[in-house]
């Protein structure tokens, strides 16, 4: 293989009562269908409330499962539940390990790594950083041993969360703290990676398609699958839009493509919300 095709979806936050987050689900899967790339990942929030509804897990499961190609998962704050931060708010609901656990029952490993064309690819539960479960520290253990395995490679991390907006030691507020990997997890993470050549984070979470490169790390923003959030609800940052990334990997290089499936419709958080009887 001198060539491996690999498809980000994020955030697409799927369950039965919502047709509009539904129909762009369909609509990503026949634009998945037609291209057959070798492997697509779901950065998190694959379901809408996993944490109140098992049923939404084992739905947007049941959707995954017939798309053509193999998948692969990362869990969201909308799976599991959020991480604590420093400064913010508590998180609600926090993550919990009856949720990690029904997440890995269900749809699969929540952190997991392989080599392909020369890559080594690392995905990572970035929901349970700052946690103090246990899984915590299992998980940095575990990452602690992978990198030791890179012996050179280019490295591609994917997560749920992005690390930062602009820098690695932008300062956290109450407002935000919540949208990027929370210190010090974070630190300890761009430490971690520092010892190799992390070439792509590939994240989700913010609902906003962005691409820039901090460094000689690119950092990819997919937006979401499924809906977008209005800028009344939160500042622009990048494009909100509706959509996926598309890269292709060779054994030195990589291109990122960013499209939107056809037919697919930014749906606004406000239908989403007023569905649920939540108008505030």
């Amino acid at each position: 293989m001198s060539e491996f095709r690999l498809t980000q979806i994020s955030d697409t936050h799927l369950g039965r009562r919502f047709p509009g987050l539904i129909a762009n689900f369909h609509r990503v899967s026949e634009h998945i269908d037609a291209g057959r790339p070798d492997l697509v990942v779901n950065t998190g929030d694959v379901s809408f409330d996993g944490p109140t509804s098992s049923d939404d897990v084992e739905f947007a499961k049941s959707l995954h499962d017939a798309l053509p190609v193999t998948c692969r998962y990362l869990p969201g704050n909308h799976d599991v539940g959020d991480n604590p931060t420093a400064i913010g708010p508590a998180p609600k609901p926090p993550v919990s390990e009856t949720h990690r656990r029904q997440f890995c029952d269900i749809i699969g490993e929540d952190h997991w790594a392989f080599d392909a064309v020369g890559w080594r690819f690392i995905g990572l539960n970035s929901l349970v950083m700052n946690s103090g479960l246990a899984f915590e520290a299992e998980q940095f253990d575990w990452l602690s041993q992978e990198i030791s395995r890179v012996n050179g490679r280019p490295v591609a991390l994917f997560l749920h969360k992005p690390l930062f907006l602009n820098l690695p030691d932008d300062a956290e507020t109450p407002e935000t703290s919540i949208r990027y990997v929370p210190q010090p997890a974070r630190a300890r993470l761009i430490e971690m990676f520092g010892k190799v050549d992390l070439r792509l984070v590939a994240s989700g979470h913010v609902h906003q398609r962005r691409d820039f490169t901090f460094r000689h790390t690119r950092h990819v923003w997919a937006p979401s699958a499924g809906f977008v959030i209005n800028d009344q609800r939160q500042d622009r940052i990048a494009i909100k839009e509706v959509g996926l990334v598309e890269y292709r990997f060779q054994p030195d290089s990589l291109e990122v493509r960013h499209i939107r499936a056809a037919g697919q419709v930014d749906v606004d958080i406000e239908e989403l919300l007023i569905q649920i009887g939540d108008r505030h």
